[in-house]
């Protein structure tokens, strides 16, 4: 089964907002493993506008699923990265200031930056993703960096499906997968998925090793709870 890993920034957003410790993420955290999901991941950006640093440092010897630390590698990201040592890191070319995740790697530009920075956080026995657009060419220069994974963005399909195209939405991450398996790396996948989509997804991607959910997810939890949102969502991810 895909395993589900939830992206708790937006808890941290909603704690920013007003200061103080409400929610309090390490609760959060530990509520979403707790309602069934098998991970959980943080994306910390350098200028902490949701989770923080020190939230990062909290959370590992909390968690008892796969902790996933996403972003940028700049200097700081990879030193608490190397702190750290969580069961994965997902390499994300995002820039200081977007709004959230807009593109994935150019691999083959950025070809030997990766492999230098796949190497370091292997040695570490860290196991590594790069996220990646559903592009072939892509997907097989990130195979030559030495990562483990690629984390196709889907973002296109979530907007394409939105729109009743759900077979043309889909189509290109069917051979984007395919080809990640062929060149010998795992699959996850994130960016956009929800309750509407991700069946029909998964259904199309059945080697998905790992989908990360983070703002539909929590969104979704305002109006019907946190533990009948993740289990929706696991029941999602099951093979009916």
């Amino acid at each position: 089964m895909t395993k589900l890993s939830v992206n708790i920034n937006k808890f941290a957003t909603l704690r920013n907002a007003r200061g103080g410790n409400l929610p309090d993420i390490l609760k959060a955290a530990k509520d979403c493993e707790r309602f069934g999901a098998q991970g959980i991941t943080v994306h910390p950006r350098p200028d902490e506008r949701h989770i923080r640093y020190s939230d990062v440092r909290d959370l590992k010897p909390i968690l008892e699923t796969e902790f996933n630390i996403e972003g940028n590698p700049v200097d700081s990201f990879i030193e608490l990265v190397l702190e750290i040592k969580p069961a994965q890191v997902t390499l994300v070319p995002d820039a200081h200031d977007a709004i959230t995740s807009n593109c994935g790697w150019n691999t083959k530009k950025n070809l030997e930056f990766l492999k230098r920075t796949c190497k370091l956080f292997s040695e570490s026995g860290i196991r590594t993703s790069i996220f990646v657009d559903p592009d072939t060419e892509m997907i097989k220069y990130a195979a030559d960096t030495g990562c483990n994974r690629v984390e196709l963005y889907t973002e296109a399909y979530a907007r394409s499906y939105a729109l009743g195209m759900r077979e043309s939405a889909v189509e290109p991450f069917v051979i984007a997968s395919e080809t990640a398996i062929k060149a010998g790396l795992g699959l996850n996948a994130g960016h956009d998925l929800s309750l509407e989509n991700l069946h029909f997804f998964h259904k199309n991607i059945p080697q998905l090793l790992e989908v990360s959910i983070g703002h539909a997810l929590v969104c979704d939890a305002i109006y019907i709870g946190l533990e009948n949102t993740i289990q929706s969502y696991l029941r999602q991810l099951k093979n009916y």
